[in-house]
Protein backbone atom coordinates (compact mmCIF):
# COMPACT_ATOMS: atom_id res chain seq x y z
CA UNK A 1 0.00 0.00 0.00
CA UNK A 2 1.36 3.38 -1.06
CA UNK A 3 1.73 6.14 1.99
CA UNK A 4 -0.14 9.07 1.19
CA UNK A 5 2.64 11.74 2.00
CA UNK A 6 4.66 10.20 -0.73
CA UNK A 7 2.17 9.93 -3.46
CA UNK A 8 0.97 14.47 -2.48
CA UNK A 9 4.93 15.05 -2.81
CA UNK A 10 5.58 13.69 -5.94
CA UNK A 11 2.37 15.00 -7.28
CA UNK A 12 2.91 18.70 -6.50
CA UNK A 13 6.66 19.05 -4.64
CA UNK A 14 6.03 23.08 -3.99
CA UNK A 15 2.58 21.97 -2.14
CA UNK A 16 3.36 22.03 1.97
CA UNK A 17 1.12 19.57 3.85
CA UNK A 18 -1.22 21.03 6.96
CA UNK A 19 0.13 18.27 9.01
CA UNK A 20 3.82 19.86 8.61
CA UNK A 21 3.35 22.97 9.67
CA UNK A 22 0.38 23.27 12.06
CA UNK A 23 0.05 20.30 15.09
CA UNK A 24 -3.49 18.93 14.59
CA UNK A 25 -3.76 17.50 17.77
CA UNK A 26 -6.15 18.94 20.50
CA UNK A 27 -4.40 19.20 23.91
CA UNK A 28 -5.37 20.18 27.41
CA UNK A 29 -4.83 23.74 26.81
CA UNK A 30 -7.43 23.87 24.25
CA UNK A 31 -9.90 22.34 26.70
CA UNK A 32 -9.03 24.54 29.72
CA UNK A 33 -9.78 27.19 27.42
CA UNK A 34 -12.66 26.49 26.21
CA UNK A 35 -14.33 25.43 29.90
CA UNK A 36 -13.05 28.89 30.70
CA UNK A 37 -15.26 30.69 28.72
CA UNK A 38 -18.10 27.97 29.48
CA UNK A 39 -17.46 29.02 33.56
CA UNK A 40 -17.34 32.88 32.26
CA UNK A 41 -20.38 32.42 30.05
CA UNK A 42 -22.55 31.09 33.15
CA UNK A 43 -20.87 33.34 35.56
CA UNK A 44 -22.16 36.10 33.48
CA UNK A 45 -25.52 34.74 33.14
CA UNK A 46 -25.90 34.00 37.08
CA UNK A 47 -25.05 38.16 37.87
CA UNK A 48 -26.42 39.82 34.96
CA UNK A 49 -29.69 37.74 34.79
CA UNK A 50 -32.75 38.40 36.69
CA UNK A 51 -34.79 35.28 35.77
CA UNK A 52 -34.18 32.24 37.90
CA UNK A 53 -34.83 29.51 35.35
CA UNK A 54 -32.13 31.16 33.14
CA UNK A 55 -29.94 31.56 36.73
CA UNK A 56 -30.12 27.96 37.38
CA UNK A 57 -29.15 27.33 33.64
CA UNK A 58 -26.42 29.61 33.82
CA UNK A 59 -25.47 27.11 37.16
CA UNK A 60 -25.45 24.28 35.15
CA UNK A 61 -23.41 25.86 32.83
CA UNK A 62 -20.59 26.19 35.38
CA UNK A 63 -21.00 23.28 36.71
CA UNK A 64 -20.65 21.38 33.23
CA UNK A 65 -17.25 23.89 32.41
CA UNK A 66 -15.84 22.05 35.72
CA UNK A 67 -16.69 18.49 34.86
CA UNK A 68 -14.99 19.24 31.14
CA UNK A 69 -11.72 20.85 33.11
CA UNK A 70 -11.50 17.34 35.28
CA UNK A 71 -12.59 15.47 32.67
CA UNK A 72 -9.48 16.81 30.68
CA UNK A 73 -7.32 16.35 32.99
CA UNK A 74 -8.24 12.92 34.12
CA UNK A 75 -7.14 12.28 30.56
CA UNK A 76 -4.07 13.82 29.93
CA UNK A 77 -2.79 12.53 33.61
CA UNK A 78 -4.17 9.42 32.82
CA UNK A 79 -5.89 8.76 36.22
CA UNK A 80 -9.70 7.98 36.01
CA UNK A 81 -10.25 10.33 39.35
CA UNK A 82 -11.39 12.99 37.76
CA UNK A 83 -14.02 11.22 35.88
CA UNK A 84 -15.15 9.97 39.47
CA UNK A 85 -15.29 13.75 40.93
CA UNK A 86 -17.36 14.58 37.42
CA UNK A 87 -20.37 11.37 38.85
CA UNK A 88 -20.18 13.43 41.77
CA UNK A 89 -20.78 16.74 40.54
CA UNK A 90 -23.45 15.72 38.35
CA UNK A 91 -25.32 14.25 41.17
CA UNK A 92 -25.19 16.71 42.95
CA UNK A 93 -26.07 19.46 40.10
CA UNK A 94 -29.41 17.09 39.38
CA UNK A 95 -29.89 17.47 43.14
CA UNK A 96 -29.49 21.49 42.87
CA UNK A 97 -31.83 21.38 40.20
CA UNK A 98 -34.56 19.67 41.65
CA UNK A 99 -34.24 21.41 44.56
CA UNK A 100 -33.80 24.88 42.98
CA UNK A 101 -37.21 23.88 40.27
CA UNK A 102 -39.23 23.09 43.51
CA UNK A 103 -38.50 26.49 45.03
CA UNK A 104 -39.35 28.48 41.76
CA UNK A 105 -42.75 26.10 42.01
CA UNK A 106 -43.56 27.11 45.34
CA UNK A 107 -42.44 30.86 44.36
CA UNK A 108 -44.78 30.77 41.10
CA UNK A 109 -47.76 29.47 43.02
CA UNK A 110 -47.86 32.07 45.67
CA UNK A 111 -46.94 35.34 43.79
CA UNK A 112 -47.98 34.01 39.75
CA UNK A 113 -44.88 35.26 38.67
CA UNK A 114 -40.55 33.94 39.12
CA UNK A 115 -38.60 36.97 40.01
CA UNK A 116 -35.40 36.48 41.43
CA UNK A 117 -36.91 39.83 44.23
CA UNK A 118 -39.34 37.06 45.34
CA UNK A 119 -36.21 35.06 46.87
CA UNK A 120 -35.83 37.94 49.66
CA UNK A 121 -39.53 36.71 51.12
CA UNK A 122 -38.09 33.33 52.03
CA UNK A 123 -38.03 32.58 55.49
CA UNK A 124 -36.23 29.70 57.03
Amino acid sequence: MPNIDSAVSSAAPNMVLLTDTIPVGIGLTHYLVLSAILFVLGMIGVLLRRNAIVMLMSIELMLNAVNLSFVAFSHFLGLIDGQIMVFFVMTIAAAEAAVGLAILVSIFKRYREVNIRFFEHLRG
